[in-house]
């Protein structure tokens, strides 16, 4: 059972435990940040804001800031390696790629990433930074990256040197011919049974690709912005959906690896009208669903039964629980 939770809020990083079945607030740190995205390992925590990188060696106590070497300071996801903690990517807006090999020390961008920013025309549709990284999923060496609106990047080399996977194009104007990815992606996942085999949610639905990003196939056409993959069964997922940004949005289950889907939303008054799933944590043999109006719900995987928790911990934007 996982009993500590770092909570990224629009305000500060939130410490919560859960003690006799209940999460609470136990602590505060980086009081006055707008934190985007968190990570941790251990008692290591790194957690991105719009000024960059910060990191905490005592389990959110104390931090500091450690940006050495990034040239964008808006940080929009960051992830460590599950396999090697030093490893650390960052995702920015506008949308740049920085790898650490250092534990969060120091970060070289990969200028490559910027190179197919400025080729592609990528954008942001709510900004005018160029497009945006927003997430990262890792299988061994292999890596993919999530670019709003770009497509889908893949690295061989455990973040070091990067290339648009052959089924997306890298440009959001142009038209999505079958078997390609819809170039506006929210988020990107890998099974850990094959590193080929990769799940993105998207701005025009849930796309699943059995050959490492060359060809995929639409499973859901919607909008959406995240997706839970069951570690032991690739046919089980657990999903997102809405029917446009931020309206109608709900949680739906699929066991035959999306071709029907069910309601999983016990507990929950679905379909909300003004929000949706942001993002799916794993905690053990608990589901967080982090909610696009700052709200966390969970539930066991056993039952799909949903409760809110942490009511009193205003705009979430993200949560991580510390691996081993």
């Amino acid at each position: 059972m996982t009993d500590l939770l770092y909570v990224a809020t629009a305000h500060a990083v939130v410490v919560a435990e859960r003690d006799r079945g209940e999460w609470r607030e136990v602590s505060h740190g980086l009081e006055g940040q707008r934190v985007t995205c968190i990570t941790a390992h251990g008692d290591v925590v790194h957690a991105g804001t719009r000024e960059g990188v910060f990191r905490s060696l005592d389990g959110g106590q104390s931090w500091q800031p450690t940006n050495e070497g990034l040239t964008v300071r808006y940080i929009r996801w960051l992830a460590h390696h599950p396999g090697d903690p030093a490893v650390l990517l960052v995702g920015t807006e506008p949308a740049t790629i920085h790898v650490s090999r250092d534990g969060g020390e120091t970060w070289r961008e990969c200028p490559e990433v910027a190179d197919m920013r400025d080729e592609g025309g990528w954008y942001l549709p709510y900004s005018p930074a160029a497009g945006c990284v927003r997430g990262f999923a890792f299988y061994g060496a292999r890596v993919y990256a999530a670019v709003e609106q770009g497509g889908v990047l893949r690295s061989n080399d455990i973040g070091e040197t990067w290339r648009i996977v052959q089924g997306s194009s890298g440009r959001p104007e142009a038209e999505v011919p079958a078997g390609h990815i819809h170039p506006d992606v929210h988020s990107v996942n890998v099974h850990p049974s094959s590193p080929d085999r990769v799940t993105a949610a998207t701005g025009g639905g849930l796309y699943r690709s059995t050959d490492g990003g060359s060809h995929w196939e639409l499973l859901y056409r919607c909008y959406c912005r995240a997706v839970w993959l069951d570690p032991d069964d690739h046919d089980h997922l657990i999903f997102g959906p809405a029917d446009s940004v931020n309206t109608g949005g709900r949680i739906e289950e699929s066991v035959d690896g999306g071709q029907t889907w069910r309601y999983a939303s016990l507990g929950l008054d679905i379909p909300w009208r003004q929000h949706m799933v942001e993002r799916f944590e794993q905690a053990g043999q608990d589901l967080f669903a982090v909610l696009s109006n700052g709200h966390i719900v969970t539930a066991t995987l056993a039952d799909l039964t949903w409760q809110r928790v942490l009511p009193d911990v205003r705009d979430v934007t993200a949560l991580a629980s510390p691996t081993a």
